[in-house]
């Protein structure tokens, strides 16, 4: 059986980093319940993500929700974005996004357009 790793929805993601906004609506008592949201929400960071990207967004996670003022950072989606588009998914038009590293620059193209090389 091939070892798949499992891809996680930006559903999930809106919904965790909606959580963590969820703590602002209630005045005073907000900045309290981010003391018990932030190690549950790191946990849960790590376990989605895992590896290295987990385990750095886990810490960062970690820090921003137990910070005053930070909540507004969507790290889950974030994190979802990032790693849709480094994965080189398809998108609009069937046209494969491709990282940026691995495109060649549009002025070199343009000096050099038949042998490729610059």
């Amino acid at each position: 059986m091939k070892n798949q790793q499992k891809e996680v929805s930006l559903l999930f993601c809106i919904l965790m980093d909606f959580i963590g906004y969820a703590s602002y609506t209630i005045p005073f008592i907000g900045e309290f319940a981010d003391i018990l949201w932030a190690p549950v929400s790191a946990f849960i960071f790590y376990r989605t993500f895992g590896g290295w990207k987990g385990a750095f967004g886990g810490v960062f996670n970690f820090v921003e929700e137990l910070m005053p003022g930070l909540d507004f950072i969507p790290t889950f989606t974030l994190t979802w974005v990032y790693n849709y588009y480094k994965s080189g998914k398809k998108v609009n038009n069937n046209q494969e996004i491709e990282p940026v590293r691995n495109s060649k620059p549009k002025i070199l193209s343009a000096i050099f357009p038949q042998t490729g090389r610059y």
